[in-house]
């Protein structure tokens, strides 16, 4: 659903601001590694300000910056140079570019309170920053200006998770359609573990969960395993990376399953409509080079992952969980609480799918929720 906010647009005023990166210069074309838009109120010059980014979507016009803006506050919807290039993600680029977002907020905006909003597959990634910003861990990863931006990256003040996935490699394992046996052959299928198969459910019996749930797992690491090996053998022969393909992604049991992790949503639905027709076109994660899934997706070699991050993060921290959400779920959003570090946090489940397009109504609702939280913390 598409919803008409063109009457907040209105009261709004919305800078583009492309600037470098330390580990990327501006494009021969003109383009610029860091590019975003900065939505404030008409007129105004707000000491408070939202920032938000993800891994590959284009955050520019992010849905709540009209309704951020209508409250007096400012919001940098933050892209990184990996907008539109999932393929090639790295984490290490990705903060330092977060962290060039971050510092315009505060030198050149002039910002006093920042507020780093994690919303959907961003959610870690933005938490993955503020970890980065209060103790780096990545530095051994760069050499030059990589290694002094990553130990000066400025923390944000406060952090929220706003309808948001535990982590990359996380949410990945969670929707791997477990029955795959071949990586290169989308069709190749054991039956004992097809989620869409109707002997095996829905409903899904506690066995089958629990086995199908290791064998998500065991996919993870079949790609890792491969990845590693061939990342070293393309390595030894003078080959930097390849790229490869990752098919049948949309096999999460709760997007078949209500029963499993209740919430409101509908089911069976994911966010690319029917799940036993979404998990047969490429989508999440459908291409990346090894070093990437090894950066992003993998369990084991990930600094993507929630729980790491989350814990560093002792700022005061609010999570949002809309109840309608068909891809991220109500267990996940008490995880991401408990992990968090700081004890000034807390957890609101709310009305709402995953961008609260259900209404207008709706999407205030959240929006003032968020912004009532930070009045009150700032």
């Amino acid at each position: 659903m598409i919803i008409d906010d063109s009457d907040l647009l209105a009261k709004a005023d919305r800078e583009f601001i492309g600037v470098v990166s330390p580990t990327s210069p501006r494009i021969m074309a003109g383009g610029h590694p860091c590019q975003g838009i900065y939505t404030t109120p008409k007129g105004g010059r707000p000491k408070t300000a939202f920032i938000a980014t993800h891994y590959n979507v284009d955050f520019s016009e992010h849905y709540l910056a009209p309704y951020i803006a209508s409250r007096g506050f400012g919001f940098l919807g933050w892209n990184t140079r990996y907008r539109g290039a999932e393929d090639q993600f790295l984490l290490e680029h990705a903060v330092i570019d977060i962290g060039v977002g971050v510092r315009w907020l505060k030198e050149v905006a002039g910002v006093e309170t920042v507020v780093i909003l994690g919303n959907s597959g961003g959610g870690s990634l933005m938490g993955a920053y503020q970890a980065e910003a209060i103790a780096p861990t990545l530095g051994d990863l760069l050499s030059g200006p990589g290694v002094e931006a990553l130990n000066t990256l400025p923390a944000g003040d406060l952090y929220i998770s706003f309808n948001a996935h535990q982590g990359r490699p996380e949410v990945l394992t969670d929707w791997m359609d477990a029955s795959v046996v071949d990586e290169w052959d989308p069709v190749a299928t054991d039956e004992s573990l097809n989620p869409f198969n109707p002997d095996n459910g829905p409903p899904y019996s506690p066995e089958f969960i629990t086995r199908y749930r290791a064998a998500q797992r065991a996919r993870n690491q079949r790609i890792t395993d491969w990845a590693k090996a061939e990342l070293k053998r393309l390595n030894d022969a003078g080959v930097p990376d390849r790229l490869f393909p990752l098919f049948r992604c949309w096999g999460d049991l709760r997007m078949m399953d209500g029963s499993i992790d209740p919430s409101e949503r509908k089911t069976p639905m994911c966010y690319r409509g029917h799940p036993a027709v979404a998990n047969r076109t490429p989508s999440i994660g459908r291409a990346n080079n090894l070093k990437t899934w090894l950066s992003m997706w993998s369990l084991e070699a990930s600094k993507c992952r929630g729980a790491d991050q989350l814990a560093k993060i002792t700022q005061p921290a609010l999570v949002v969980q809309g109840l309608a959400d068909t891809g991220v779920f109500p267990s996940d959003a008490r995880i991401i609480f408990d992990n968090l570090g700081t004890s000034d946090k807390d957890l609101q489940l709310i009305t709402g799918e995953h961008y609260f397009e259900d209404s207008r109504q709706v999407r205030e609702a959240a929006a003032n929720l968020i912004c009532d939280w930070v009045e009150a913390k700032r």
